[in-house]
């Protein structure tokens, strides 16, 4: 039988096109670049071009792909100069801005994605004149992640006033922003406070999209305080919330058509922060919620919605929310059933709503979630094992509490639920009623390893031995590397057998950092056997 062979040139343009999609364009890019002219013509398609993105996420790390000198050079020497004027974005790391930037001329360059900056990275491009042309005349969508080296500060308020520095730079150089969004690269985000030394004095006169973390609701009030006399879309983040002690609530936000607000720590100030702010927003059309909220009388509910926030904003359209609500002292005859809440959201616009509640007889406590799914939030807290499941593909912050305990497979639907969850935090005193003995034969693995994968820190403080063998064995739970873990001493060191332990050595010679908590004694046996891991021992608890 006579074989056919088919190259590459052999193919039609049209399926070329369709292979090449399914790759890294950087990849296309230098893979094929300057083979032949056919292929050249094909990959100079904007498809290809418009972004080009030289780095790669890894949880909270971003990899430079030019890191490698000869890539580097081939895409600094040939490729760019060859489409620059096709290049519309870059998203560039701080080790090789000024080698891309300096390699040709991007008279269509209009959006600029800069990572792992720092303040001496940021001053270097703000000082250089050739830049700066580009900069202020371009330049009107800009993305910054923040590098913060927690080893070259202090405290936190030096990394403030760093962060604070770096944005008063940036506002200062790039006069003609339309969009600007800054995130920390630290899972323990610095954020921006308007309440120290160096205030930030940045504003913009054509910025129209903000996305921001900053510490209290005062700041976000700042941030509406005429300096961004045109912004349209506001996404802010928020530490906490607590009733404004500087700034009032003052004038109608005319412009400000978007609003998302988060927050994973609990208010009680809603009612006197949160909805004096949406009714200064006249002209409203689009609200993202994220909240957890203590209620004293009755749950945030469907009604509540309607009466508080729809029937207020004349313009609103769309309305995306997590609410968790809380009461204390209360009897379980006062909870509201499922059927009670679902009735409340009965006729609530366009809208696929979820609710499950719980009631903790020992705490004499009660919650109640309700959000819109598909879900798009950030944080989901207070999980109990009445979760009713889903996929959370935005969700990064999850925190689980219940009066019962969590078993395995309840922890492998979390894992499920919540793929892309960099932080997890377990509340939990209640023995698991079905473990498995690491130290039984290696044939018995009935119970599946869960896969942590993008996990990056691990909250086990206030909780039962059993969580620990449950995340520490590594016959149960597959941990990344660099993992940062906060644990109780005493429970650790009862679960370690006085970290000798091998059942739980494997998993623990993954760990980047330990806080170990009511402990204030250094111990050699630690250190020994978290091996790679930096020890703290933070205040007891």
């Amino acid at each position: 039988m006579e074989y056919s062979y088919i190259g590459l040139n052999d193919l039609p343009d049209e399926i070329l096109m369709i292979i090449f999609q399914k790759l890294n364009n950087i990849d296309v890019l230098y893979s094929f670049h300057g083979i032949n002219q056919r292929l050249n013509r094909i990959i100079c398609d904007s498809i290809f071009t418009n972004r080009l993105t030289f780095i790669s996420s890894l949880s909270q790390n971003f990899i430079d792909l030019l890191d490698c000198n000869t890539i580097r050079h081939k895409f600094c020497s040939q490729i760019l100069p060859s489409i620059h004027n096709k290049i519309q974005w870059l998203d560039l790391k701080s080790s090789s801005m000024k080698h891309v930037l300096y390699a040709a001329n991007y008279p269509n360059l209009s959006s600029l994605g800069l990572y792992n900056v720092n303040e001496e990275s940021v001053l270097s491009l703000s000082t250089d004149e050739n830049l700066c042309e580009i900069f202020k005349n371009q330049i009107t969508t800009l993305f910054i992640t923040v590098y913060n080296n927690y080893d070259n500060y202090d405290d936190d308020d030096d990394m403030l006033v760093s962060l604070i520095k770096i944005c008063n730079n940036i506002f200062t150089v790039f006069t003609r922003l339309i969009t600007f969004v800054l995130f920390d690269s630290c899972i323990k985000s610095v954020r921006f406070a308007f309440d120290y030394p160096l205030y930030p004095n940045f504003r913009s006169s054509t910025l129209l999209k903000l996305i921001i973390s900053v510490r209290s609701f005062d700041d976000c009030l700042y941030l509406l305080d005429g300096r961004f006399d045109q912004l349209h879309t506001l996404v802010v983040d928020l530490a906490y919330i607590c009733r404004p002690y500087e700034i009032e609530n003052q004038g109608d936000l005319a412009t400000l058509k978007c609003f998302s607000l988060s927050c994973n720590d609990v208010t009680d100030d809603y009612d006197r922060t949160i909805l004096p702010l949406f009714y200064r927003m006249s002209n409203l059309e689009k609200l993202d919620l994220c909240l957890k909220v203590h209620v004293e009388n009755t749950h945030i509910d469907g009604n509540y919605l309607k009466t508080s926030i729809i029937n207020q904003l004349p313009r609103l359209n769309q309305f995306g929310f997590y609410i968790l609500s809380s009461m204390f002292n209360i009897n379980q005859v006062n909870f509201m059933s499922r059927e009670d809440m679902q009735r409340t959201f009965i006729d609530f616009p366009n809208n696929n709503i979820t609710y499950y509640g719980d009631y903790f007889p020992d705490a004499k406590r009660c919650q109640c979630h309700i959000y819109t799914y598909p879900y798009k939030m950030k944080y989901y807290g207070n999980i109990t094992n009445h979760f009713p499941g889903g996929l959370f593909e935005s969700v990064r912050v999850v925190s689980l509490f219940d009066e019962h305990p969590f078993e395995h497979e309840f922890l492998r639907r979390i894992v499920h639920s919540f793929p892309f969850m960099e932080v997890l935090s377990l509340t939990n005193h209640q023995s698991q009623n079905h473990k498995q003995s690491s130290e039984s034969n290696n044939d018995n693995r009935n119970l599946s390893v869960i896969q942590y994968y993008s996990l990056y820190e691990l909250y086990l403080i206030n909780v039962h031995d059993d969580y620990l063998e449950e995340f520490l064995f590594d016959t149960q739970t597959y941990l990344r590397n660099n993992l940062i873990l906060y644990l109780n001493y005493e429970s650790l060191k009862r679960v370690t057998h006085n970290f000798t332990r091998d059942a739980t050595r494997f998993n623990c010679n993954k760990i980047k950092k330990l806080n170990l908590y009511n402990e204030k004694n250094r111990s050699v046996s630690v250190q020994e056997y978290f091996s790679h891991a930096e020890i703290c021992y933070p205040l007891v608890i």
